[in-house]
């Protein structure tokens, strides 16, 4: 059972998204806040898998509540999504940079929206290659020299190159194609080098890559 937080300040939103999540069988939401302050407060009671977090809320917004949520090891296991009106903007990057695992613009189709959360339960990075490109050309502007950055040093050549594919928006299988390698090895590759640049998930791993100059965004 996939165990949803959902922090928004309106409430037809939440009742929106809380009667599409209430029809799946997999798929449990466990409660509703309208600030950020009390969606971190709900997300230390519960303990849920995702938490749905709206970007702009009143007394903390989305940005901290994901800010704090990462940061609290109780909370490691809680993949936070922000939900947004806005589609790629500065908030949005910032917010990834805070910890948060993607995010879905608020009038996503319902299955895709079903789809997102279910992927985020798995730890994975809601982030296509295309939003991936656009975001890091946007706001990525200040890499740092021949990817020197905090923490690669640690990497090996393999989980490098691993993180460096990751960054490109490639699955475990297609990184594991590219590599010559096996799924399950590629995967061994990517969570090392998430637990050694301590990255809570494949988006925090895309951010890290693109600031640290261990890839550059191309260009379009």
């Amino acid at each position: 059972m996939i165990r949803v937080l959902l922090v928004d300040d309106q409430p037809l939103i939440r009742s929106g998204f809380r009667a599409l999540l209430d029809l799946e069988e997999d798929i449990e939401v466990v409660a509703e806040a309208a600030d950020g302050k009390e969606g971190v407060d709900l997300a230390r009671e519960h303990l849920p898998d995702v938490a749905l977090v709206d970007i702009r809320m009143p007394v903390v917004d989305g940005i901290e509540a994901t800010r704090l949520i990462a940061a609290d090891p109780a909370l490691s296991e809680v993949h936070v999504v922000i939900l947004t009106n806005y589609g790629l903007d500065e908030y949005v990057f910032n917010a990834l940079r805070a910890g948060a695992a993607g995010f879905l613009v608020k009038d996503i189709v319902p299955d895709d929206f079903l789809h997102a959360v279910r992927v985020a339960a798995r730890g994975d990075a809601l982030l296509a290659p295309t939003i991936t490109r656009k975001l890091i050309n946007r706001y990525v502007t200040q890499p740092l020299d021949n990817g020197t950055g905090k923490g690669l040093e640690e990497l090996t050549s393999r989980e490098r190159e691993a993180v460096a594919l990751v960054a490109q928006g490639l699955s475990n299988e297609e990184v594991a194609g590219r590599m010559v390698i096996t799924p399950m090895t590629a995967k061994t590759h990517i969570n090392r080098a998430m637990a050694k640049l301590h990255a809570r998930d494949r988006a925090q791993l895309v951010v890290i890559a693109y600031e640290s100059g261990l890839v550059a965004p191309r260009r379009f």
